[in-house]
């Protein structure tokens, strides 16, 4: 199959192109700069928030995974969420839609569905009404998919979780929190939870799915909702390092998100405290159990975590004192050498073949 694919060089796109490329699919990726995608795919040069570039791109496709997005609490982009949250969506699905396209994957966000009014959130589930900028924007794209959906296009969507793992090629910003909690940047947190997954489940998800002749529908990605004191306990077993925190309600912590997103409008460089991620941690539910994940099961978040801090070390991310245990032999390892992967096991495409 002609797989096309908008966001893949990006961190759950990129994973994805992998996995598609793994299963045999031939890939067309849209990208703003041509000379950094690698030869093992197509390009169309373009940017999702243009028609012709769009049309160009599915042309002839068998299947769409529309992977492209701005995941960011940084109060800067505001603008820029919506005009690629929102505009791009319709841009890009209402190309697939024109073209027959036979399979279209919207990828969205659990966020999409918070603040939930039921204790746990499902397909069926309404779109959020959240004011906070990246949330918001989803729920918008998520709206557009639904309604193309509506009209009779084989969209199915996708919610991933909060996605950690290696090979991320701009940092995004649940791997940075994870590097801040490690430099003791974040020693308040917010109490609630949210949902956690590897990056490598859902790009196998989006492999399986975009190809599944099924009706359209909604699959979530594999994951586990962990409250934020669960997390970082997580994080401390993983490395071995005590991590210290106070875990505070997390409306009592609105006011510092509030003041920190209007001085990141002046202060150049990243602050490591958003009233975003206050708010998701504050409104996320669990999936409900019997939500469809399309048989990937989830890996445990502890090895993710692992792989993600070895990850960010072996990117000079972290010193070793900050990666801790993460970078040590692991005893839990049938082979016995203790080492933790941190790529393509054997048969795959490695990453550095599809990552620019």
């Amino acid at each position: 199959m002609l797989i096309a694919v908008t966001g893949g060089t990006g961190f759950l796109g990129a994973h994805t192109v992998a996995a598609l490329l793994r299963r045999g699919h031939r890939v067309r990726l849209l990208a703003r700069d041509p000379a950094a995608v690698p030869s093992t795919v197509d390009v169309v040069a373009g940017d999702v928030t243009d028609p012709a570039a769009a049309r160009r791109l599915v042309a002839g496709a068998d299947a769409l995974v529309h992977a492209a997005g701005v995941y960011t609490f940084d109060s800067r982009r505001r603008r820029e969420l919506w005009r690629v949250n929102a505009g791009g969506t319709e841009v890009v699905l209402a190309a697939a839609r024109r073209a027959g396209t036979g399979r279209i994957v919207h990828v969205s966000t659990v966020g999409a569905l918070y603040p939930a009014s039921t204790p746990s959130i499902g397909v069926p589930s309404p779109v959020g009404t959240s004011r906070e900028p990246y949330l918001a924007s989803k729920a918008a794209a998520e709206r557009i998919a639904r309604r193309h959906r509506s009209a009779g296009a084989p969209v199915v969507v996708t919610y991933p979780p909060a996605l950690l793992g290696p090979d991320d090629p701009r940092l995004g910003d649940q791997n940075a929190r994870l590097r801040d909690v490690l430099r003791g940047l974040t020693p308040i947190w917010p109490g609630g939870g949210l949902p956690v997954g590897d990056v490598r489940d859902s790009a196998e998800l989006h492999a399986r799915v975009v190809a599944d002749p099924a009706p359209a529908g909604g699959f979530f990605g594999p994951g586990r909702f962990l409250t934020t004191r669960e997390y970082l306990a997580t994080v401390r077993a993983a490395t071995g390092r005590r991590l210290p925190a106070v875990v505070l309600p997390p409306r009592a912590l609105y006011p510092a998100g509030w003041f920190a997103d209007r001085l990141q409008r002046v202060w150049p460089w990243a602050l490591p405290v958003q009233y975003g991620a206050i708010h998701v941690c504050a409104t996320a539910v669990p999936v409900a159990g019997d939500a469809p994940a399309a048989g990937v099961a989830a890996r445990p978040v502890l090895g993710t975590v692992r792989d993600t801090v070895a990850w960010l070390h072996a990117t000079g991310r972290l010193t070793g004192r900050q990666a801790g245990a993460a970078i040590l032999p692991d005893p839990s390892t049938s082979d016995g050498t203790g080492s933790v992967p941190t790529g393509p096991g054997p048969g795959t495409v490695p990453m550095e073949e599809v990552l620019p």
